[in-house]
């Protein structure tokens, strides 16, 4: 039970509770508290979202007939009938000389601006050179590429073109990388040669030729010479001499992107997000974030993952200007980057705000522009956020924002008209509902930790799923709301504090977040389980100090005598080849069984119950 009232450590001035987004339209709509608008959005769902739609200027080919249909329910609503539109037309509704992105690269201190216009040109040479290629409406071209601006443009261009994105995060392995191609159905693939980070050249196109025969657009690049496949293009001859493009429009749940994330069975979800999604994320972005026209947006992250779809949208969406670094975000380069860029929104993740903190490389200067902080990806720690508002002066907010691939954004969340407390959340998103339930499936109390179950329908949520019964993952088994309501599931264990905050505790299922990275212990135990040591093993996620970041612990039952640290890299290793080089184990613990159900089901939360108390003796 946790019961303490969280530190109010930042509360919201004049200007917030005045100028910010959220309270000029509850200004607008005459509500005099966040609480009445929050109530008002989650009960008049459609109305809500056409005047979001409205304030954030949606671009439509055709205009829709009406907000809502629910004819089919509320696990399958119809949102914007008889409208045609393609969400990339929405990106660009800014003046032509605006800075659209700012960036920068690892080893270099000098930035690039790219204007709204700048980048308009390079999306429509794509979209053009895609069709020049032979490439059709609706197929599918992976993202294998670091977050800068020709993958910003690439990603625009495609979904312009009336073709799909593949999403795949430049972390993973070539065997990964095949796997998620497979999945997707996609033969092409824009990558980049290589590119710098934490001071090492990453070739991605080499893990490309290893991943299988998709044919590749390559980026290349100055440090070494490109040594092409038979029937890979280089980017440059990729490119139409054309800068002019017509946006091919569809229906709104025409598939835009597709983006993986791991469940419980070991196989990626393949979640498509369609010409609605972005709506989503960029009404979080305005609302939630906070943000302007007149901002400069910076936040690592991946194409490969939610939060690279998220930024283009919430930022483009906005009329601001995206910064972009191109290496490692936990060095002085992208620390200087902030400050030159004149960075005014800074998104993080809780495992880099520990980097910076142990490794003292953030100067408080580079946060003289900073108003708000946004933290993503896993559980924060109070500690660790405190020193970073300090770093701040205490005068930005940390706004967590807690959601998913299948939501589109996020759930839980605060804002700049609410009082921040480090690692805690105030209220569910705008136009979201959600109620906690304990084991007993009644609503919890103070101090009291649930599951969290979304209250459908909202913009956003995914209504299929194109490898799984997405009934089965997100319905089936769920319990009703205390009021009767339809429950869909979303895994995110949460406890209820003292004046209505929220922490997270992880996951409630066999998912863990490893560095802001999705994946199941069954993935994690088929990529060890072969060792020849091994009789029986368990991934499991803790968090050692009560709160923060998850960390990787395996329990293994062994068949002979061995090196505990030497069975640790070992088994580290297998993880980092054949998952991913970024799931670094926590603790190896070598135990004689496995705890086990009457059914023989592996009981991963005893094992975390036990680790738990023993780092605590």
């Amino acid at each position: 039970m946790e019961t303490d009232n969280p530190p109010m450590i930042w509360q919201p001035g004049e200007e917030h509770l005045r100028n910010s987004n959220i309270a000029r339209f509850m200004n607008e709509l005459g509500f005099k508290s966040y609480a009445e608008l929050h109530r008002w959005s989650v009960q008049n769902r459609a109305e809500f979202w056409e005047k979001a739609i409205k304030r954030l200027d949606v671009r439509f080919a055709k205009k829709p007939d009406t907000m809502l249909d629910l004819t089919d329910g509320v696990k399958n609503p119809h949102w914007l009938p008889g409208a045609e539109l393609n969400c990339a037309d929405s990106c660009f509704k800014a003046e032509s000389d605006k800075p659209a992105i700012i960036s920068a690269g690892e080893g270099s201190s000098s930035l690039t601006t790219t204007t709204y216009a700048d980048l308009e040109r390079l999306v429509n040479r794509i979209a053009n050179g895609l069709r020049e290629s032979g490439i059709r409406r609706a197929q599918r071209i992976a993202l294998y590429m670091p977050m800068n601006v020709e993958c910003v443009a690439a990603y625009l261009g495609i979904i312009r073109a009336g073709c799909q994105v593949v999403s795949i995060a430049d972390s993973f392995s070539p065997a990964e990388v095949n796997n998620r191609m497979e999945n997707a159905e996609t033969d092409w693939v824009i990558t980049v040669q290589s590119y710098l980070r934490a001071g090492r050249t990453i070739e991605l196109y080499q893990k490309i030729k290893k991943a299988g025969d998709s044919r590749a657009i390559v980026i290349p690049s100055d440090r070494a010479a490109l040594d092409l496949r038979e029937g890979d293009i280089l980017w440059n001859d990729f490119l139409s001499s054309s800068d002019k493009f017509f946006s091919v429009t569809g229906h709104p749940y025409t598939t835009s992107n597709i983006l993986f994330s791991s469940g419980t069975t070991g196989t990626p979800k393949v979640i498509p997000w369609t010409h609605l999604t972005p709506i989503k994320s960029a009404m979080d972005g305005h609302f939630h974030q906070d943000i302007n026209p007149g901002d400069v947006v910076s936040w690592p992250t991946n194409i490969g993952w939610m939060m690279g779809p998220w930024l283009i949208y919430a930022v483009l969406f906005n009329n601001a200007t995206m910064a972009l670094f191109e290496g490692t975000p936990g060095g002085k380069g992208f620390i200087n980057f902030i400050r030159e860029a004149k960075v005014t929104i800074l998104g993080v993740t809780p495992s880099l705000v520990r980097v910076w903190r142990t490794s003292n490389v953030l100067e408080e200067t580079a946060l003289q522009k900073i108003r708000v902080f946004s933290s993503t990806g896993e559980p924060s720690n109070r500690e660790d956020y405190l020193w970073l508002m300090s770093r701040a002066g205490y005068k930005a907010p940390v706004i967590e924002y807690l959601g998913g691939t299948e939501i589109g954004g996020g759930h839980l969340t605060g804002s700049v008209v609410h009082a921040a407390s480090p690692a805690t959340f105030t209220t569910s998103a705008l136009g979201m509902d959600f109620v906690l339930l304990n084991d007993e499936n009644r609503p919890v109390t103070k101090g009291e930790a649930g599951e969290l179950f979304l209250i459908p329908p909202s913009i956003g949520l995914s209504q299929e799923l194109l490898n799984k019964d997405h009934e089965e993952i997100y319905y089936a088994g769920c319990p009703e709301g205390p009021n009767g309501e339809i429950l869909r599931r979303h895994g995110d264990r949460i406890v209820l504090l003292d004046n209505g905050f929220l922490k997270a505790q992880g996951r409630a299922d066999d998912t863990m977040n490893l560095g802001g990275i999705k994946v199941s212990s069954l993935e994690l135990e088929q990529a060890i389980g072969d060792h020849a040591s091994i009789n029986e093993c368990a991934a499991v996620a803790v968090q050692p100090e009560g709160e923060g970041q998850e960390k990787l612990v395996v329990f293994v039952v062994i068949d002979e005598i061995a090196d505990k640290q030497t069975l640790k890299k070992e088994l580290g290793s297998k993880i980092a080849k054949r998952l991913n080089p970024l799931f670094k184990m926590h603790d190896l613990v070598i135990v004689d069984d496995l705890p086990r159900t009457a059914s023989n089901k592996l009981m991963r939360r005893k094992l975390r119950e036990c680790y738990s108390n023993h780092i605590q003796e």
